[in-house]
């Protein structure tokens, strides 16, 4: 059986900073491994990006509006680049409504793509979810 790649609709700088953001929270999974807090691990996303030279913002904040008018501000946890929204989360397993904030937070920002991560998870790609719009 061969395993099929599908081509990315994303061009190719972009995917390298999706890889390479997945490669930085695979070193955070391995070192620190599943059951921590979920602010554990932003934080420790944020060391590794900052290591690798990879521009980002940590608990970016993004305003939800209804009508024209700003009601709230929600926070992502990691928005790379101005590019790539990273959502963490440690739990026993992802659901719709995971995915559903990721997919707002993209409208809300015009980015892309977003990676859904789960830390709680033995193998950290068991707890990857790839969004893109």
């Amino acid at each position: 059986m061969s395993l099929l790649r599908v081509a990315s609709p994303l061009p190719e700088d972009l995917e390298k900073l999706v890889h390479g953001t997945i490669g930085a929270c695979i070193q955070v999974h391995q070192e620190l491994g599943p059951g921590l807090l979920e602010g554990v691990y932003p934080r420790a996303v944020a060391l590794e990006l900052d290591a690798l030279g990879i521009p980002f913002e940590l608990e970016k904040s993004i305003p939800v509006r209804y009508r024209g008018q700003v009601i709230y501000h929600q926070r992502i946890d990691v928005y790379v680049d101005q590019r790539l929204i990273v959502e963490i989360k440690s739990v026993d397993r992802l659901g719709p409504a995971h995915v559903a904030q990721v997919l707002s937070y993209l409208r809300a920002t015009t980015t892309r793509v977003g990676l859904l991560i789960n830390f709680n998870v033995p193998v950290l790609k068991q707890g990857i979810r790839r969004i893109v719009l």
